[in-house]
């Protein structure tokens, strides 16, 4: 039962919202650090082999067993069913909710005939450099096995398990209407062994808690059964005690197979952060969006001087980047990387991500208390200071600082949402220096951010190439989805960066980035670019693109951060964060554009209407002035005329 071949989308989530653990669909654990997301791996055959870490539960008989697998409907409890010869029996894999540590738990129900059900463990902590002391604890009727190394420690109840060259098995015969359990629960090693839970209750309070959350989750239309699932693993990256939210469960899955681009995602981004906020406003979860932007504003306090892009999910601020040689990587992409050396650059487009979120909640209702208001203005305050530097941009960018349009286009936002603060809301600010800063950024963007020889925005000043996140600059209100320079933004963009009809972040072989190989395309700028279309008027374009991506995520709903049309398979750090929050967007844009779709004929009809109704009663033509006549006879009346350039928002400009 090795997962060494196992694909990404293979994997499947539980967890507790404070981890995370990836079951294989041959029925391995594959990953689970513990207790946190971001702590060592206990399980940690994903990034190497059955010897670094796993737990696998199914039939003996591997070979002539058939499973399926499917989520409990608004949860995160994974039913695998298998069909063998002799029987069927079904596995509930979960994290329950309220256990007072991370705890894991495998239930196996007998549904016909009689079953062999085969358990194998390898518990590795600290990223498989920790093998563990293992002790037998309990009775032959209540087994408990003891694993213990340096700080940390793990039970295991319900199976007695024997050793075995490192490993510790054991065989379960399961009949039908019989039920057996498995858990494993971790604790610090210096404490007592805790007491066993009581399974069943944890089952039916974890699986209230899952749809308790999910009840209130108001969707749009397009492919809702796919954004709640979204959503509900944006609740499950999130961490329940800080809120701070994960980019991904995961370390190091590659971008490119083989290759070293393989990075660490376990931490808060800013960025996911705040888009997180407008998930949640967007679809009746503004009272949770208050809870995400308490974090993201107790990460940023202090000295603005020290804001990060990202933080740990505490607000811890050092994540310094190392390399591993106890995990070898997913089919030897390698180094394995924890910690994140971006935490140290400079992205200019945190800034705007952020007041764009915030203003999303203050449009919701989200009231600004004493602490949040005097923030944002110390964040701008500092972003006076420093808006003129170049950065590293979206995309982390390891090699030379340069002025990405997106950043700047997100700096631009970042004053213009300061002053709508001030101007609808009554907040105090210094709206005219404000004004003056982001009017002089928008000009230098239109000068130097496009190109109008090639009729398109560019990735940064010295540069013709093109970049997925110029997508953003109509999604901020930089510009308008339709206008002339948006849409020849959009054409260089399908032209130059569009791999097998997804979209890649830019163009590797442009050497922007400073590392070898390549990547494949990036799922989230797909999604923006269904956003683009669907408020362009392209909304046939945008259903079908938003149709082919739904079909790339796998059985369960999850997306990965890249997908690789050469070999059909997801790549990258798994689930991804930015994903999710790019198909939630670009299903509630399509959405959108449906309902002016529909609703065009009768506002048509009701504007026809309402000319006829206010109409005078019909002159003789010698009531019309020369004038007047010459001018109706040439079809140059008022009503022909364009509108005053004064009427179009600033946000459409």
């Amino acid at each position: 039962m090795g997962s060494v071949s196992t694909r990404i989308e293979d994997y499947a989530l539980i967890g507790d919202s404070r981890t995370a653990a990836l079951v294989g669909r041959d029925g391995s654990i594959d990953w689970l650090c513990l207790p946190r997301f971001d702590s060592p791996s206990a399980f940690g055959a994903l990034l190497g082999d059955d010897s670094h870490g796993r737990w696998a539960l199914a039939p003996e008989d591997r070979e002539a067993a058939r499973s399926s697998r499917a989520y409990l409907e608004d949860t995160f409890v994974l039913v695998t069913h298998w069909e063998t010869p002799a029987g069927e029996v079904e596995v509930l894999d979960y994290m329950p909710l309220d256990a007072p540590t991370p705890t894991v738990v495998r239930r196996i129900r007998g549904l016909r005939g009689t079953v062999r059900m085969r358990h194998d463990l390898r518990i590795r902590f600290d990223y498989a450099a920790a093998l563990p002391w293992m002790r037998q604890l309990g009775s032959e009727g209540e087994p408990v096995l003891l694993a213990v190394a340096g700080p940390d420690a793990a039970v295991v109840r319900g199976v007695a398990l024997e050793p075995s060259d490192h490993a510790h098995g054991a065989v379960v015969q399961v009949s039908a209407g019989e039920v057996t359990e498995a858990s494993l629960t971790w604790f610090p090693s210096h404490r007592e062994v805790p007491a066993p839970l009581h399974e069943e209750h944890r089952l039916a309070q974890t699986i209230q808690g899952w749809r308790r959350w999910a009840a209130t989750c108001v969707t749009h239309g397009a492919h809702d059964e796919h954004v709640r699932r979204s959503l509900l693993t944006l609740r499950a990256l999130t961490h329940k005690d800080t809120g701070g939210i994960v980019a991904a469960a995961t370390t190091s899955l590659p971008e490119d197979f083989g290759g070293v681009r393989n990075w660490d995602y376990r931490y808060v981004w800013l960025r996911d952060a705040a888009l997180t906020i407008i998930a949640l406003v967007q679809h009746g979860y503004a009272a949770e969006a208050a809870r995400w932007r308490n974090w993201l504003l107790r990460a940023i306090a202090g000295d603005p001087a020290d804001v990060q892009i990202m933080y740990g999910l505490a607000g811890e601020r050092r994540l310094t980047e190392l390399e591993l040689g106890s995990l070898p990587g997913y089919e030897g992409s390698a180094p394995v990387r924890i910690g994140n050396g971006a935490y140290t650059q400079y992205q200019g487009d945190v800034f705007g991500e952020v007041m764009v979120a915030l203003e999303e909640a203050r449009n919701a209702g989200v009231e600004e208390d004493q602490f949040s208001w005097p923030l944002q203005l110390s964040l701008l305050g500092r972003l006076e200071e420093v808006w003129d530097r170049p950065d590293s941009g979206i995309w982390e960018i390891r090699g030379p600082d340069r002025r990405f349009t997106h950043s700047r286009a997100m700096i631009w936002a970042a004053f213009d949402r300061g002053v709508r603060a001030i101007e609808r809301f009554g907040l105090p600010g210094p709206v005219q220096r404000w004004r003056e800063l982001r009017d002089r950024i928008r000009a230098e963007i239109e000068t130097r951010g496009y190109n109008a020889q090639l009729g398109s925005f560019v990735q940064h000043y010295d540069t013709t190439e093109v970049d997925a996140s110029l997508l953003q600059l109509s999604a901020v209100g930089f510009v308008a989805a339709d206008d002339p320079r948006m849409l020849g933004t959009v054409a260089r963009i399908e032209e130059t960066l569009m791999r097998d009809g997804f979209l890649l972040r830019y163009r590797t072989q442009s050497g922007v980035d400073g590392l070898p190989g390549d990547e494949s395309p990036f799922l989230a700028c797909s999604f923006w670019l269904v956003h683009q279309y669907a408020d362009s008027g392209r909304l046939r374009d945008a259903e079908e693109l938003l149709t082919r991506l739904v079909a790339l995520s796998n059985d369960v709903g999850l997306f990965s951060e890249e997908y690789d049309v050469r070999d059909r398979r997801q790549a990258g750090n798994f689930p991804q964060a930015l994903t999710h929050l790019a198909f939630v967007r670009a299903a509630q844009a399509v959405s959108e554009a449906r309902a002016r779709e529909a609703s065009a004929p009768a506002a048509a009809e009701a504007a026809r209407a309402d000319a006829a109704a206010a109409a005078p009663a019909e002159a003789p033509d010698s009531a019309l002035a020369p004038a007047e006549a010459r001018a109706a006879e040439a079809g140059h009346g008022q009503a022909g005329q364009a509108p005053d350039s004064a009427d179009v928002s600033a946000d459409a400009r």
